[in-house]
């Protein structure tokens, strides 16, 4: 089972991004798998026809869970199934790894193979798309910046340049459009265990700012 752990998010803006990009690179160290200290995300985000995760997260109900298919720097050779689970303020991830042909596979609405996959959450996703009718929804791209720092296991990221591909899931597709969405700000988002360093409290400090519930998912569903 995870581990839920401690999570902060806020809004920011560029010239936030670019003070707190200067102030982590000397206080924590980049994420080791960060091309030139940056890299690209795609996300494939399942929800139902009712869409219950959206209004889940809009609603701020305080249990509850999504589930996506992620990959990075355009490189399907390593793609996970992750949920994201949320209780009383706090996150837990869980993943698994699907290779390309399975992934093409949950998209195509071949499904048969899942429930002798050996994952187990494998398993629940079929499980919960016979059940509650899960299906892929749209895409969500956007560029991260990450830091770690040990003590407390912190994990810092800036993620910006959010895009959605509307009713785009042509997921494994490069080719496949994605726009920005909106007026979609900078996320800071800040995770830990039991507790916050300091140095890493002040690092991210940012006056005004108040913790927010953004949601790149939310945000990109408003077009579709």
């Amino acid at each position: 089972m995870s581990q839920y752990r401690h999570e902060w998010k806020h809004e920011i803006s560029l010239s936030d991004r670019l003070a707190l990009r200067q102030r982590l690179r000397a206080v924590a160290e980049p994420d080791e798998h960060a091309r030139n200290g940056q890299y690209f995300i795609r996300s494939l985000y399942f929800d139902n026809l009712a869409d219950k995760a959206l209004r889940e997260k809009l609603d701020g109900v305080d249990r509850r869970e999504k589930f996506r298919i992620r990959y990075y720097d355009g490189d399907t050779s390593l793609i996970h199934l992750e949920k994201k689970s949320k209780r009383s303020g706090l996150g837990s991830k869980t993943a698994v790894p699907l290779t390309a042909e399975e992934a093409q596979s949950i998209l195509d609405g071949s499904w048969d193979w899942m429930p002798g996959s050996g994952r187990a959450l494998v398993l629940e996703l079929y499980s919960k798309m016979r059940s509650q009718g899960l299906l892929p929804r749209t895409i969500v791209d956007y560029t991260r910046e990450a830091f770690v720092y040990a003590p407390g296991n912190v994990r810092v990221t800036l993620d910006y340049d959010i895009r959605t591909g509307l009713h785009c899931t042509d997921f494994l597709n490069p080719d496949c459009v994605t726009i920005p969405a909106g007026n979609a700000p900078a996320i800071l988002e800040v995770k830990w265990d039991a507790y916050l360093p300091a140095v890493i409290r002040d690092a991210v400090q940012l006056p005004g700012r108040r913790s927010a519930a953004f949601s790149k998912y939310a945000a990109c569903r408003i077009y579709g």
